[in-house]
C-alpha cells in the first residue's frame, strides 16, 4: 500500500513536470539561425526591413542576408555580435529592451512632436538616421542638461537662439512622411543607433565647432555627425 501510495505522488509529479515544460517551451522564443525558415523568420525580416537593416525579399528564409541584417543590428546596439537572434537580439529589436528605454508611457502628443522634428531635420535621411534623430531628442529628455519633455527639449532656447533650426524657419510644423512617424516610434520603442548620443549635426552644412571639441564622437550616419 505504501510502495502505490508513493508511485502515484512520483506519477503526479512527473505529469506536473511534463505540463509544466511544455508550457515553458511555448512561451519560449525560437532561437532563429542561418538555414531556419518560418514565420517568426518572416517577422524577423519585416522588422529589420521596418528599421532599415533589411532592404531586400522578405520571404521567411534566413539566409546571408537576413544574417547579415541581424549583424548590423547587433553592432549598432551593442549586444552580442553573432548573426543568431536570440532572446537578447530579439527583445531588442521587438523594443522590449531591460535597460529601461522603452518602458516609458508615451503619449499621442510625444509622436506628434517627435515625428516633425525628425522629418526637418532628417527628412532626407535614410531611415536609420531618422530614428538617430529621435534617439538624440529622447537622451535629451532623459538627461539633468536637457527639459525633461519632447516638447521642450525641441523648443529650448540659449538666448535667443532656438536649439534647433527648424524651431527658427518654421519647418517644425511641416506634416511628418508616415516613415518619419515610423521612426518616431520606433525612437519611443527603444531603438537606439546613436547610443548615449546628445548632439548632431551635418558637417556640409555647419562647422559644429563647439561640438566637435567639447563632445566625443559617436558615428556618422547618411549625412549628420553624432557626438555624445
Amino acid at each position: 500500500m505504501k510502495h502505490r501510495k508513493i508511485a502515484s505522488i512520483l506519477l503526479v509529479i512527473l505529469i506536473l513536470t511534463l505540463l509544466s515544460t511544455q508550457v515553458l517551451a511555448s512561451e519560449n522564443t525560437r532561437t532563429l539561425k542561418f538555414t531556419d525558415k518560418g514565420e517568426d523568420v518572416l517577422k524577423l525580416q519585416k522588422t529589420l526591413n521596418s528599421k532599415g537593416y533589411y532592404n531586400y525579399h522578405i520571404d521567411g528564409i534566413y539566409g546571408k542576408i537576413t544574417e547579415q541584417a541581424v549583424i548590423k543590428f547587433q553592432i549598432d546596439h551593442k549586444i552580442r555580435i553573432d548573426g543568431i537572434a536570440g532572446p537578447e537580439t530579439q527583445r531588442t529589436l521587438y523594443g522590449n529592451s531591460s535597460d529601461g528605454t522603452s518602458s516609458k508611457n508615451h503619449t499621442s502628443g510625444d509622436t506628434y512632436w517627435l515625428s516633425r522634428i525628425i522629418e526637418a531635420e532628417a527628412g532626407s535621411e535614410p531611415y536609420k538616421g531618422k530614428v538617430a534623430v529621435g534617439n538624440v531628442i529622447l537622451n535629451r529628455v532623459n538627461s539633468k542638461e536637457f527639459p525633461n519633455t519632447i516638447y521642450n527639449v525641441i523648443f529650448e532656447y540659449y538666448g535667443n537662439i532656438p536649439q534647433f533650426s527648424p524651431v527658427q524657419d518654421g519647418t517644425i510644423y511641416n506634416t511628418p512622411s508616415q516613415e518619419s512617424v515610423n521612426a518616431a516610434k520606433d525612437a519611443l520603442n527603444g531603438v537606439r543607433p546613436v547610443g548615449n548620443a546628445t548632439y548632431f549635426f551635418n558637417p556640409n552644412k555647419a562647422k559644429g565647432s563647439w561640438i566637435v571639441k567639447s563632445k566625443s564622437y559617436v558615428t556618422t550616419i547618411g549625412g549628420h555627425a553624432f557626438y555624445q
